[in-house]
């Protein structure tokens, strides 16, 4: 059995929410703000866990929580998974977008028990578009590194893209529902039909 460096759990909560029209991460899909069900699950199956959170935010957080705010060097999520990376170099992180209201517990230990730490990543993915979700994902150290190396090399700011090109396991979760985004309107009322009927 390969073990690899230990994993700590990083909810993105940093980003602006424009499509939505309201902050993603304080939707009350299960009686909370997403953010902190999110930081509750990421809680039950990693050693530490993080809330990543723009500057700004820190004043709307409760005290309890673990916070690692964007140092802003870089764009788009990477500015969150690099900010946490920095912090703590030597982990792997079990990365969370906060706008996934139908991730479960069973798919995170599922995640986990898949994970490959010889591969920059062990990623979620769909059967029928099997490219890596990156913002649910358990990233290694090393993906980190690489990854400054790719922004540097101007090759665009994109998580996914980067992982296209790397080495990668692909997960396929028993209940694909779980990658469901919701990032519009739309995508939350489907959101709350599916959790209705859960």
């Amino acid at each position: 059995m390969i073990i690899g460096p230990k994993i700590y759990g990083l909810v993105l909560a940093g980003g602006k929410s424009t499509r939505m029209g309201k902050d993603k991460g304080l939707i009350p899909y299960h009686g909370m703000p997403q953010r902190d069900y999110l930081y509750n699950l990421l809680g039950r199956v990693c050693e530490k866990t993080f809330l990543s959170i723009r500057p700004g935010q820190q004043d709307e957080i409760a005290n309890e929580v673990e916070v690692i705010v964007d140092e802003n060097k870089y764009r788009g999520p990477y500015n969150g998974l690099l900010s946490a990376h920095l912090k703590h170099p030597n982990v792997a992180w079990l990365v969370l977008a906060c706008d996934l209201p139908l991730m479960d517990l069973l798919a995170l230990q599922e995640l986990i028990a898949a994970r490959d730490p010889n591969k920059v990543a062990t990623s979620f993915a769909q059967k029928e578009d099997p490219l890596p979700e990156p913002l649910c994902a358990i990233w290694e150290p090393k993906a980190f590194k690489e990854s400054l190396a790719y922004l540097e090399s101007g090759n665009g700011t994109c998580p996914r893209k980067y992982l296209i090109n790397s080495e990668v396991k692909l997960v396929f979760p028993k209940n694909p529902n779980v990658l469901l985004n919701a990032n519009s309107e739309e995508e939350y009322k489907e959101a709350i039909v599916k959790l209705a009927v859960e």
